[in-house]
């Protein structure tokens, strides 16, 4: 049965259509874009237009929440190579060649531990210490030990190159090292870390496997017949 046109134009004047008018003008100025416009200048537009939109929600944030998001950022520009090349130009003509320096032993581990000013920041074999021991907390509390105990925790960097052994005897061995260069700073910090243990080398290693024994000392179980 074939509807009239005027019962149609009825039916839909009923209907209601979500608008397609947006509040953000520069939203709008994206959907026209020429069809020769390029993908990348697509890709550009848009990152322009979220740095728009994220500069009033930043403008709004407390002083010390905005320096946080800037410490992220500047620890997000550091990474991979560009990391490398700036822990490089930190330390001319390597590790061998610097002024404060140490050895740190655990276990199997050993660390080479370099002190300069700074503010406290941590890399250990060219990458950030929070990444190198996978955010564990305890890891990294040992590399600043040393200089919490003296207070120095915000008045030094430490640069780490470490081979062998875990993350955990490893972060030890880096304690050493930090506490072993302090005392070359200034000996009057010698009394302070030798009181907290801190310079006392842990000569504790696995035991060797013994022949004829499961372990090092576990035994098979004894069958008397």
């Amino acid at each position: 049965m074939a509807l009239s046109v005027s019962s149609l134009a009825a039916a839909l004047s009923h209907l209601s259509l979500p608008s397609t008018s947006t509040s953000k003008p520069h939203q709008a100025s994206l959907l026209r874009l020429h069809p020769s416009t390029s993908r990348r200048a697509v890709s550009l537009a848009l990152r322009a237009s979220a740095a728009e939109a994220a500069e009033p929600a930043e403008a709004g944030l407390p002083a010390e929440e905005v320096v946080a998001v800037e410490e992220e950022a500047e620890e997000d520009a550091l990474s991979g190579f560009a990391l490398r090349k700036y822990v490089k130009q930190r330390l001319p003509g390597g590790f061998a060649a610097q002024r404060i320096t140490a050895t740190g032993r655990r276990k199997t581990a050993i660390a080479r531990v370099v002190l300069q000013e700074g503010t406290g920041k941590v890399f250990i074999n060219f990458r950030d210490a929070k990444e190198y021991l996978q955010g564990n907390p305890m890891w990294m509390e040992y590399c600043k030990v040393p200089l919490v105990t003296l207070g120095f925790e915000n008045n030094y960097d430490i640069f780490v190159k470490v081979h062998g052994g875990g993350l955990s005897g490893q972060a030890q061995a880096i304690c050493l090292g930090v506490a072993r260069a302090l005392v070359k700073i200034s000996t009057a910090n010698k009394v302070p870390l030798r009181s907290e243990g801190l310079l006392t080398r842990d000569t504790r290693i696995v035991e060797r496997k013994k022949a004829g024994l499961k372990k090092a000392r576990k035994r098979p179980q004894f069958s008397k017949r």
